[in-house]
Parts: structure tokens; sequence; C-alpha cells
């Protein structure tokens, strides 16, 4: 966990299912005044996933159709990078970034991260995060695991990122798929160290 909350966030998104906690992520990054600045990078993948998931086809108006606007773009900080610009300022460790969050995250993703394979702005991304000692959190989806993941989970964990299996909790009594993912989507930003008010609390 960062010393301060972080105001400039990187987020990524992949090809593995779970665009709905994507969606909700972003939702509450927009929302939360202490965020000044969100890169977001979407994967060709991710494009195809959120595409089966949200009905959201395309770049144009990316983030506002995740949002839920089909108006003008409604996000304010939120700004798309290309996964092909190599040469986008997160790309470099001189870029005041806070935090990474990759959400969700593909096995295929994770190796890339876990062997520094950085042919792509999101892998090159999460390298920078690592090696500047800045927090890097991976919203790994996948099942069943294999031995190749858990080696790169290890991996990926040993070099500083934090594994954060994109796994809903239920104890709370979701009435829905967006409960869930909000829920889960406000435990990743608490554990950056933005907690949100209207998170679930347990009190025993």
């Amino acid at each position: 966990m960062p010393n301060h909350p972080p105001q400039n966030l990187t987020v990524a998104t992949t090809g593995a299912s779970g665009a709905i906690f994507l969606r909700h992520f972003l939702l509450a990054v927009e929302r939360d005044q202490r965020i000044q600045t969100v890169n977001f990078i979407a994967s060709d993948s991710a494009l195809r996933v959120m595409a089966e998931e949200l009905n959201v086809k395309g770049r144009a108006t990316l983030i506002a159709r995740i949002l839920g606007s089909t108006g003008k773009p409604s996000a304010k900080k939120i700004h798309l990078q290309s996964n092909d610009d190599i040469g986008a300022n997160v790309a470099s460790g001189s870029y005041p970034a806070d935090a990474m969050v990759v959400i969700p995250c593909s096995v295929g993703t994770l190796a890339r991260i876990a062997n520094g394979v950085a042919s792509h702005l999101i892998e090159r991304a999460a390298d920078v995060t690592l090696k500047e000692k800045r927090p890097l959190v991976l919203c790994v989806r996948e099942t069943p695991l294999h031995k190749i993941h858990i080696r790169n989970l290890y991996r990926a964990a040993d070099a500083g990122a934090t594994i954060f299996p994109l796994i809903p909790a239920f104890y709370y009594l979701p009435a829905s798929l967006d409960d869930m993912a909000r829920e889960f989507a406000y435990r990743v930003l608490a554990h950056l160290g933005l907690p949100q008010p209207d998170a679930f609390r347990w009190k025993g």
C-alpha cells in the first residue's frame, strides 16, 4: 500500500472474463475526488470481451460507453491510451504514476508481466511499476490453474505485485451482479489506500 492515497492511477484491462468488474472500478475512480488522473489501457482481447459482456464495441467513445453514457464522454479524468503505444507516458519510470491495477488480468498478461516480456504498453507499464517499486495489483481471472499459472503467480508476487484474484464476496448478501462487482472494486481501492464511503464493512 502506498504511503499516501494515490492520485495518478494506471488501469489496464485484458482478455479475461469479468468486464463488469472493470466497469465498476472505473465508475469508482471517476467519482473519487482524491484521484486526479487515470491512464486507461485496453488490450485487443479486452475489447472483444467488453463487446460480448458489456455490448461495448470499438474504441470510439470507449470510456463513456464503459461508464454507461451514450452521449458525450462522461469521464473527466480517465484518459485512453493505446496498447500499441510503447512510448506513452506510463511507459516511463519518470512519469509520476502512483499505482497500477490490471482488472481483469488474463493469465497470458500475467505470464508476460511475471517474465518481463513487455512488447505492449500494458506489460511495459506493469514492468515500470515493478521496477519503480510502486503498487501493482493483478486481478487475475482463471480457473482451474495449472502449474505454469501458479509459477507465474509466484514470480509476479515475488517481484512485488499483489495478486488480487477476481473472486467476489458473498457474506454481505449481494442482491445483483452489479453489487458484487462494485464491492470487489471497493476492496481493490481500499487495498490501495482509497477506501470508499459506501463499502460494506464487516462488524462481527
